[in-house]
């Protein structure tokens, strides 16, 4: 995803080249004609020997720099006429500003020299009329016709060589054709990636295709580009701008559903059901109007641009506000999404303001909002395939987990049933041998005594392990006491603080009163002996642990704290393992049977230990104090 956010940076990039080429090259194409006569028509007939004989005061001046003047209620067509430029050029040519209407002719003395039927009503656009063969003739006479008012010329009109005016046109059309194909390469490059992913990822990603290309097709297809220089028929175009948009518009609601959800009431999904009906609707609407001819014009004007118009105002200024609400709840990506959509809405909604109160008005700087909103739009698709890849690792690391404690549950049944078998088996005759040697050390000598001593020893060192083998492999509290966490660490401080005194080190308390667990006492002790005494083991000097212990929400925490060695990150992940022990000779049991006692009375526990540092073990109980 990173690379394709890469791919429509570099071409955004490649975009603004041309754009501020165009933008700085003005000039030297040519020389402006101000001022030219007008006169409307009636009729849909054109003549233009009428035109040229009529009488001066049906005439009206006009120019570049002044408003054209209102055409009557029964006009139709409207003759602009002016001299012809004096030019010295070889192949001269006229490039008009700005051109709206159905049909657009040009006559020089009678004779036609150039034709444009069949613009859109509603299709500003520019015109590059040819004035080869016109020498000798003093006046031009323009003739434009449409429904309505929607026809005739404004702005500038430019005289020059052919060759640099077609030139300044490619220069001032050209940046829209290269974004246009900027997001029709970034698109099919996404779409191609969706292809690779699973059936989720490419729903979360397959509408925002259809947003990237749909405004690539609206690019292009706006511009005035194909039908100057390609010759591209303009019902084509406006064709092909109709049918982006109306896969636009659903296609942008259905990605602002994924991302934000159904809305309040439900109203975003109602919203995209509508627009999927009235696109389907309009798409009828556009095959009609091909199959007659384009007879129904104005009122697939009225459907398309009027009333759809309309629609899209209310829909922008509704999200800007469902997103701006999530964005100040702290949503990352409705900040995302309503940066760039903010900058898009406010710069269509102004244009199109614009455009209902002056329908002269040409749309323009929406484009530059469609780049930060595409931008946006990608960024949070972007965040969404990471925060889906996130979400996968932190799976795939739970179970890992899993499988581990699964191993190790399966590892610790095995030893405690082989543990409870063995240990009943064998702590019988170790007490009957131990009986033995006892009665044979009373009638040996000294030096026998000894030997004998030493055995009893090791035999009674075989039964402590015999009887964590038991504890370990049943945990489970005979008798279930409540019973004061205070007073029993207290009794299990004070039987080793001679311990820790003979290793250098001090134990000091830091125990809330009052706090209640429900278990055995005499293995609570067992388990906080084994917990404390292999804290004392770690110390080296001027050693000090600290044994807390305080309430928490519905919990007991009891933590026990030394400086001592500390253990590695790698040692910590085997600690409670059957016979892991980081001592000379330790069978790692102990730990074992803290692990158990401490999950049998639905606690955990928990070690946080740095090499050099010391350790801290924290365990949680439940507490069991009288509501």
């Amino acid at each position: 995803m990173k690379a394709a956010a890469a791919i429509f940076m570099l071409f955004l990039l490649i975009s603004i080249v041309p754009i501020g080429i165009a933008v700085q090259w003005g000039g030297g194409a040519g020389f402006s004609i101000p001022d030219w006569e007008l006169k409307w028509e009636t009729s849909d007939v054109c003549d233009p020997a009428a035109a040229a004989e009529a009488p001066d005061s049906e005439w009206v001046q006009a120019g570049m720099d002044s408003v054209r003047p209102a055409a009557p209620a029964d006009a139709s067509a409207v003759w602009f006429r002016f001299p012809l430029p004096l030019t010295e050029e070889r192949n001269p040519a006229l490039l008009i500003n700005k051109v709206t209407g159905h049909n657009l002719r040009a006559y020089a003395d009678h004779k036609l020299i150039y034709e444009s039927q069949d613009l859109m009503n509603y299709d500003e656009r520019k015109v590059l009329i040819p004035l080869s063969g016109t020498e000798g003739h003093s006046w031009l006479y323009l003739w434009s016709s449409g429904d309505g008012q929607g026809f005739g010329i404004e702005g500038e009109i430019t005289a020059g060589n052919y060759g640099k005016l077609l030139e300044f046109y490619v220069k001032q059309n050209l940046p829209d054709m290269v974004i246009g194909a900027a997001f029709l390469f970034v698109g099919a490059a996404l779409m191609g990636c969706l292809l690779f992913l699973k059936l989720d990822f490419f729903k979360g990603g397959f509408f925002l295709v259809l947003v990237i290309v749909s405004f690539g097709v609206l690019f292009i297809t706006y511009s005035p580009f194909l039908p100057v220089i390609l010759h591209i028929p303009d019902h084509w175009t406006q064709t092909g701008f109709d049918l982006a948009l109306f896969t636009l518009l659903p296609s942008f609601t259905i990605y602002f559903e994924q991302i934000f959800g159904a809305g309040k009431h439900r109203v975003i999904t109602k919203l995209r059901k509508f627009q999927l009906g009235y696109s389907l609707f309009c798409l009828l609407f556009l095959i009609v109007n091909a199959m007659l001819s384009y007879r129904l014009d104005g009122l697939y004007r009225i459907a398309t641009v009027d009333f759809l118009g309309l629609l899209m105002m209310a829909q922008f200024i509704y999200l800007l506000f469902v997103t701006l609400g999530a964005a100040f709840k702290g949503n990352k990506d409705a900040v995302i999404f309503s940066a760039g959509f903010s900058i898009f809405a406010l710069l269509s909604l102004t244009e199109l303001i614009l455009y209902y109160a002056n329908n002269s008005y040409h749309l323009q700087w929406w484009k530059w909002g469609v780049i930060a909103f595409v931008a946006s739009l990608i960024l949070i698709l972007g965040r969404r395939f990471a925060g889906n890849h996130e979400q996968v690792l932190e799976y795939s690391r739970d179970l890992e987990k899993f499988n581990d404690d699964l191993q190790r549950s399966e590892k610790m049944e095995i030893i405690s049933e082989l543990a409870a078998s063995v240990a009943h088996e064998v702590r019988n005759p170790l007490q009957v041998t131990r009986g033995f040697l006892q009665i044979l050390g009373e009638r040996s000598d000294k030096k026998e005594k000894e030997y004998l001593q030493m055995a009893m020893e090791e035999l009674d060192r075989a039964s402590l392990i015999i009887t964590d083998f038991l504890t370990f492999a049943k945990p489970g509290m005979d008798t279930l006491d409540r019973f004061e966490v205070e007073e029993e660490l207290r009794h299990v401080s004070g039987v080793l603080v001679p311990l820790a005194h003979l290793q250098g080190g001090t134990i000091e308390l830091n125990l809330e009163s009052g706090l209640q667990v429900l278990g055995s006492t005499s293995k609570f002790k067992q388990a906080f002996i084994n917990l404390i005494k292999n804290a004392i083991e770690s110390l080296e000097e001027d050693g000090q642990i600290t044994v807390a212990a305080w309430r928490s929400g519905e919990h007991i925490i009891i933590s026990v704290r030394d400086n001592g060695e500390g253990m590695k990150m790698s040692e910590l992940a085997h600690l409670g393992e059957p016979y892991y022990s980081n001592k000379k000779k330790g069978t790692g049991l102990g730990l074992m049977v803290t692990f158990r006692i401490i999950e049998a009375m639905n606690g955990s526990i928990q070690f946080q230990s740095r090499k050099g540092e010391g350790t801290e073990v924290i365990v949680k109980l439940p507490s069991a104090a009288k509501k």
